[in-house]
């Protein structure tokens, strides 16, 4: 049995380590655990409170994860990191939203994606390679910038961008709609059609953007919840040296199979199953000290509350089995989180097959997490609404993972089209014609209509020569 679980110096307040799935970790994470659980208290959680009042920037927790060397935690040793798996890294980001703050988490998350996209092409390049060592001893704290107004969840599809080849480098204009760390990232990786684009989206580029090449407006961020992530837009046109793309032109859907997915769908993972931990732990800290006079029991002796505690509970863990299930086989299949294969094999392809197994957890984690603050909101009765139970504070953040892209919505289509048709039918940049819908609704026209769609088809076939 492992030790007592410590909340500074007393006894922690909620589950014990009985219900965490501590024989994923190994005697090295635990310890990691450990001393981000008291970082969590010390410097996290107060934060959380603090920034979730005013909107402000977490930048001193952002700070207390790169002194503990977490910025670069999954960068190989060879580069500067201590080399950590996807189990690891599923345990980071569960602690910090369960212990710590979901906003630091998110920021996390996202930094980790655009890490993941460095990583992959990060083999001959002095700038990537650069950048790597120095994350935590310069607190380079970075992000993803994939969304497009245009087109919403679907991020991978980057329809207002676009690149040019100039003399000495790119010519890179983006618009993102969503960007976290917004104002305040020290870099992302922002994705864009490729300079020889002809129409398929598929043909898309990652490039290495620094704080001073794009424009931000932080001051739009002001949410219901995960207040301190600071998601706003992001534009960038801006000209780049040669060694700012990552990869070659195109790489971008292979290292959003490869990279990016991989790293991002079990950071959700891991980080909405810690905010689902985190509504357990504040509800049974309220429901066994709340006592009801007139009956002589606490909230927590209550038929009724074992019920609802026992099912989220359940739910929880199942997520949680789920996330750490796919981590391990990662690892597995990675040489325990290797990112250096690459650079012998760069066509290597050993994260991909498990895309929608990641897309499944993401759901999955972000479904439980509203589900759970949700029903632990309602153990509190009246008092959920004040601040200092901080269960609200868990409630509004723990709506965010569901409409982030994926969405879940999105991320149930795309694995029930997989299941019944292949991963072909996904469709991922719509490319492929439905004739059967489009016979059907030409068979609605009449001779008019009919001959309007003649006309502006060959009007359009003109245009193209």
């Amino acid at each position: 049995m492992d030790a007592a679980k410590m909340w500074g110096e007393e006894p922690y307040y909620g589950l014990g380590y009985e219900f965490d799935l501590q024989w994923y970790l190994t005697d090295e994470q635990k310890d990691l655990q450990e001393r981000l659980i008291k970082v969590c208290h010390d410097v996290i959680r107060p934060e959380a409170i603090r920034c979730d009042e005013t909107g402000e920037y977490p930048w001193k927790s952002v700070e207390a994860l790169a002194e503990m060397g977490l910025l670069g935690c999954i960068v190989p040793e060879k580069w500067g990191g201590r080399g950590e798996n996807h189990v690891g890294l599923a345990m980071i980001g569960e602690t910090i939203t369960r212990y710590g703050c979901p906003s630091t988490g998110v920021i996390y998350m996202m930094h980790m994606a655009g890490l993941a996209a460095l990583l992959y092409r990060a083999a001959g390049n002095e700038e990537i390679l650069g950048l790597l060592r120095r994350l935590d001893s310069d607190v380079m704290v970075g992000s993803a910038s994939f969304t497009d107004p245009e087109t919403g969840g679907h991020f991978w599809c980057p329809k207002i961008s676009g690149v040019e080849k100039v003399p000495g480098g790119w010519k890179v204009m983006k618009k993102a709609s969503f960007t976290t760390s917004c104002g305040h990232a020290k870099w992302v990786v922002a994705q864009t059609t490729s300079p020889d684009f002809d129409g398929n989206y598929a043909n898309i580029s990652d490039f290495l953007i620094y704080a001073d090449e794009m424009k931000s407006d932080p001051s739009l961020w002001d949410v219901m919840g995960m207040r301190a992530t600071i998601s706003g837009p992001v534009e960038i046109d801006t000209v780049l040296p040669e060694n700012r793309l990552i990869g070659a032109p195109g790489d971008g859907a292979p290292s959003n199979d490869e990279a990016v997915n991989a790293v991002a769908m079990i950071m959700y993972g891991g980080l909405y199953n810690g905010i689902a931990l985190s509504a357990l732990d504040l509800a049974r800290r309220y429901t066994t000290r709340r006592r009801h006079a007139q009956y002589g029991q606490a909230v927590s002796d209550y038929q009724i509350t074992h019920d609802t505690y026992g099912h989220a509970v359940i739910e929880t863990q199942a997520s949680r089995f789920f996330t750490y299930g796919l981590c391990q086989q990662l690892d597995r299949v990675t040489d325990n989180g290797d990112w250096t294969m690459y650079e012998t094999s760069p066509e290597i392809r050993l994260r991909t097959p498990y895309i929608w197994w990641g897309i499944a957890a993401k759901e999955k984690a972000c479904r439980v997490a509203s589900e759970t603050a949700d029903s632990m909101f309602h153990l509190f009765g009246g008092a959920a609404y004040s601040r200092r139970q901080e269960i609200e504070r868990v409630l509004r953040d723990s709506k965010a993972g569901w409409i982030m892209g994926p969405t879940n919505e999105v991320a149930r289509g795309i694995v029930g089209r997989w299941a019944l048709g292949g991963y072909q039918a996904v469709d991922w940049w719509n490319q492929k014609v439905n004739e059967g819908l489009l016979n059907s609704e030409l068979g609605k026209l009449d001779a008019e209509g009919k001959r309007a769609i003649i006309a502006k088809l060959n009007a359009e076939l003109g245009e193209k020569g």
